[in-house]
């Protein structure tokens, strides 16, 4: 059966704010359409027209239908017009007899726009209605039937409450011609599932089973929930696939949340707009299943992305945010001429440990996602604690580099050993996810998009790539003879590698400011420090042939202890950065549409302080003199994502441009032209030539 739609106020899905600015909105637009005039002077922008499908015997159901035609740029709303808008209402005046149904949808597209989700209609489109004629009425009879009609007429920007009084004729008598659009309209309409669903509500979740065969085929499929502040419209859905059963996960209502006895909505199963009217009572629904990719982008083959991810991992070796760790793996590579068994194992020892940790950091970030977490690749350099946790490995690297100490096990740069070269390998691939480079862009961001098994294949085989140069030389004895022999020069070797590792903890330093706060940058640092002291005791019984685990452990204990109580209480939010050569303002999807509407060109670049190859971008082609001029003289408005610290926003439009981490680099051409996703690296004339 259809449902009835209902006018509703908006919900906020986004905060305080945003609640009170989208209800002061659609307040005056409520009061805009009871003032509103009955003529008015200026035409709508969304034209309107009753149509009658046809005659009608006495005591029959005909087909009536408003069709609707948006101007350019305009878009009418859905019965549940989502967080902001107004579905249509209706006044009728009916002849003696005449009943009139509710009002019937075609499926909805979804709109995001400034974080909030609309439930839209951007090209033509008819909402039809059923009339049933009364059994005494006279075949040859006409029957005039009129409307006033009001909705809400919107773009991007504004939003402009219309109205028409609307008029059509049926004519009494036997089915003949009926006008063919209905055709088209008719099957633009949800159709029946045809069986009850179930829904169970899962702490701030709320789970509905769909029965629905496995050999129907989804692209893109959105849940449109009719009833009104029962979910989170703009938050991230979820589906999964239970043989003949679809599992769609919603997050709830954060404002005035509403648990009903029922439950109504609509399944959009494709970009073609086919959908399912979905009625549910509640039920057991059972958990598990094959995670179904909601709306997202076409991604390439499954095989181009495997290559890409491959060809990527491979590239990281080179990429400046890996370069600190290169000092183990030259030590590694040095110990693999050996002996060729021993090579061969601590090359296979450092690619386990590089593929475990790239496929434990994507299914940590996969499942964070599935829950409702709006995080990308890098994320674990977004949070303080674990940047406090890679300061302290990396200050205890160096000073095992350095000869304070030494790390038997796991044994980074002592005697070559397979557990050694896993530990190693762990650490490469943490060290190397906060870039993306060449080719790992398109597939860490499908890898976000896709089914759980394919996106885990990308992650393994970014770890591949990554691990690749050493497994070759591991088992190429050719590579092995290039490396110098194991010798007195590794001492030297070793201590020079301490210098990379040593920056990179004063660079963690500094980014724990970035995050937190100075006081946690200060309160680390002596934590660091109170490490060294500790690991300089550890060297000393060392050389004395002294026990050291009974010392070690419960002194590594206590730090830990303080680490995790102490760090904490001193997370303040970090201070405002101050203004580049290249003036900015913050990203926002508000700004961003403010931009565009200006006509004038935009760039919108997205970056982190823990992304080496970001800044090295910025300082070779964004913070110049000449882009600054090229800039200021073409009148380009520049947006600047900072990605350092988690931003729920920033996170989504990535995603919508198929990324999966930083660096990105948007430009949009002047006059609402076609959005460029520019390369990942860029040359310092890559800006300049843009306004030329």
């Amino acid at each position: 059966m259809p449902f009835a739609p209902a006018p509703r106020k908006p919900q906020a899905v986004r905060g305080v704010c945003k609640l009170w600015q989208a209800g002061i909105a659609v307040l005056l637009q409520l009061l805009a359409l009871l003032l509103a005039a009955p003529a008015q002077a200026a035409p709508n922008h969304i034209a309107a027209s009753l149509v009658a499908e046809g005659t009608a015997a006495p005591g029959s159901t005909v087909m009536l239908a408003f069709a609707m035609q948006p101007g350019e740029g305009w878009h009418g709303y859905w019965q549940n017009p989502g967080d902001a808008g107004l579905g249509m209402t209706t006044d009728w005046t009916l002849p003696p007899g005449v009943k009139v149904g509710d009002l019937r949808y075609p499926v909805p597209q979804t709109l995001l726009v400034s974080g909030l989700m609309n439930h839209v209609y951007e090209q033509a489109y008819a909402v039809l209605v059923p009339v049933t004629l009364p059994a005494t009425a006279v075949p040859g009879q006409p029957l005039a039937l009129r409307v006033k009609a009001q909705w809400l007429a919107c773009t991007r920007e504004v939003c402009v409450p219309e109205q028409a009084e609307l008029g059509t004729t049926i004519m009494v008598g036997p089915a003949g011609a009926r006008d063919p659009r209905f055709d088209q309209w008719l099957a633009a309409l949800p159709a029946p599932l045809g069986s009850k669903a179930r829904f169970a509500w899962a702490g701030q979740t709320v789970r509905i089973a769909i029965p629905l065969p496995r050999t129907v085929m989804l692209e893109q499929p959105h849940l449109f929930v009719a009833d009104d502040h029962v979910v989170d419209y703009a938050a991230p859905q979820a589906m999964f696939r239970q043989g003949d059963l679809l599992v769609a996960e919603l997050p709830r209502a954060r404002f005035a949340a509403q648990q009903p006895g029922a439950l109504h909505a609509v399944l959009r199963l494709n970009r073609a707009g086919d959908g399912l009217l979905i009625e549910a009572d509640p039920g057991v629904v059972p958990t598990g299943g094959e995670r179904v990719a909601l709306d997202a982008p076409a991604t390439p083959p499954l095989g181009w992305l495997l290559l890409a991810a491959l060809a990527g991992g491979l590239l990281l070796n080179v990429m400046p945010c890996v370069f600190p760790i290169l000092s183990l793996k030259a030590l590694s590579l040095a110990r693999a001429g050996e002996s060729e068994a021993q090579a061969r194992a601590e090359g296979l020892a450092y690619t386990g440990g590089v593929v475990l940790a790239c496929l434990a950091l994507g299914a940590l970030m996969l499942g964070l996602r599935a829950a409702g977490q709006e995080v990308g690749w890098a994320f674990q350099l977004q949070e303080p604690l674990v940047v406090a946790a890679l300061l302290l490995l990396a200050v205890a690297i160096t000073a095992n580099l350095l000869g304070l100490y030494e790390m038997a096990v796991p044994g980074f740069a002592s005697e070559g050993s397979p557990q050694g070269a896993f530990a190693t390998g762990l650490l490469a691939a943490f060290a190397a996810t906060p870039c993306t480079g060449p080719f790992m862009a398109a597939a860490m961001g499908a890898a976000l998009l896709l089914p759980t098994l394919p996106a885990m294949a990308l992650f393994g085989a970014l770890g591949l790539g990554l691990a690749l140069p050493f497994l070759a030389v591991a088992y190429l004895p050719a590579l092995r003879r290039l490396l110098p022999r194991p010798g007195a020069w590794m001492v030297w070797f070793r201590k020079a590698m301490a210098v990379p590792m040593g920056l990179t903890a004063l660079a963690l330093v500094w980014l724990a400011s970035r995050l937190a706060g100075q006081a946690f940058a200060l309160s680390l640092a002596l934590l660091a420090f109170l490490l060294v002291v500790m690991l300089l005791v550890l060297g000393r019984r060392q050389r004395n042939g002294l026990g050291s685990t009974r010392l070690l452990v419960p002194a590594l204990a206590v730090l830990a202890g303080v680490a995790a109580l102490g760090l904490p209480s001193v997370v303040r939010a970090p201070t405002a950065e101050s203004a580049g050569l290249l003036p900015s303002q913050p990203f926002s999807e508000t700004a961003l549409a403010k931009a565009r509407a200006s006509a004038k060109p935009v760039f919108a670049y997205f970056t982190a302080d823990w992304c080496l190859t970001c800044k090295v971008n910025e300082a070779a082609a964004i913070e110049r003199e000449a882009t600054r001029d090229a800039f200021a003289k073409a009148g380009v408005v520049v947006l600047r994502g900072d990605w350092t610290r988690r931003d729920p926003a920033i996170t989504r439009y990535l995603t919508a441009q198929g990324a999966g981490g930083v660096p990105l680099y948007m430009w949009y051409p002047a006059g609402g032209g076609a959005p460029q996703q520019l390369p990942q690296v860029l040359g310092p004339d890559t800006l300049v030539e843009l306004t030329r």
